[in-house]
């Protein structure tokens, strides 16, 4: 049987009965990194707290200090080891002495930006293999704002805003391919971004929409319970029970008819449940 091209494996997956993959946190953007830096610290915990080897990949980024910026954030939360890892070509991608460095860690963290930088220049490359086997055998893959956009199988390569889905909202494009049950939209509230989310899952109702709030992060366990952490709010929507949608019949700008959506609105410390489609409310603690 002949060996399929980068960037055609299918989404991460075990690679042994005792092997879990690993957390995929996708972040909305603006994440605290001068307060209680919940969501930073979280990932640094969940990567090996002090014994953490973090690679930080800039390549979203047209910014050159945004990958030493999140290196010394990291620094210091006191991990071992932080490795900026810019991958600003293809050619790049494919170098085995950078390979060697990412597969060093034990976790990953993209950064804003572009997510059309991220699949054009990653897409298809050994850098993004490796990340699917990375995640596979159990590290951790944290993105924000373009970097959780690229995470799942489909992402949105960009689109409009406002809250009423239509037709040619939304211009999806492959991503990284962690994980194919969701579909990601980041700076969610603050940019009105409900019709775009809604409009992508029109196309395809398998997956569950995740719009992330800025400074809130989904982390996304092995067992597929998503848990909220940060400031904000995720939106859930849920296109499983969908009965009815125009969207075959939409032509660009007229607004997409869909029955049956179910949505959920999630603050820190609830989870959904991506397998069962069960959302559960933070457990309040009395005093």
């Amino acid at each position: 049987m002949s060996t399929p091209p980068h960037g055609h494996e299918p989404p991460a997956r075990p690679t042994a009965d005792n092997v879990h993959r690993g957390h995929i946190v996708p972040i909305g953007g603006a994440e605290d990194k001068v307060g209680a830096e919940k969501i930073l610290k979280r990932f640094v915990e969940i990567c090996g707290g002090r014994r953490a080897r973090i690679a930080v990949i800039p390549t979203a980024s047209e910014l050159k200090d945004t990958g030493r910026r999140y290196q010394k954030l990291f620094e210091e939360l006191k991990v071992e080891d932080v490795q900026v890892l810019p991958f600003e070509t293809r050619h790049e991608c494919d170098d085995a002495a950078a390979i060697a460095r990412l597969e060093s860690c034990t976790g990953v963290f993209m950064t804003g930006g572009n997510q059309l930088r991220l699949s054009t220049t990653l897409g298809g490359t050994l850098v993004a293999k490796t990340l699917r086997l990375m995640s596979a055998r159990g590290i951790t893959v944290a993105g924000t704002s373009a970097g959780a956009a690229f995470l799942s199988e489909h992402m949105i390569a960009y689109g409009d805003e406002g809250a009423t889905p239509r037709g040619g909202m939304v211009q999806l494009a492959p991503g990284l391919g962690l994980t194919n049950r969701t579909i990601v939209d980041q700076h969610f509230r603050q940019r009105d971004r409900l019709g775009r989310l809604l409009t992508s899952l029109a196309f395809n109702p398998y997956v569950v929409g995740i719009g992330l709030d800025e400074d809130t992060a989904a982390f996304i366990g092995p067992d597929e319970t998503l848990e909220v952490v940060g400031s904000g709010a995720i939106t859930i929507v849920d296109p499983a029970r969908l009965e009815y949608s125009s969207m075959d019949a939409a032509r660009r700008g007229e607004p997409v008819c869909l029955f049956g959506v179910t949505l959920h609105v999630l603050v820190e410390g609830a989870t959904f449940n991506l397998h069962s489609r069960q959302a559960s409310a933070a457990k309040l603690s009395r005093s």
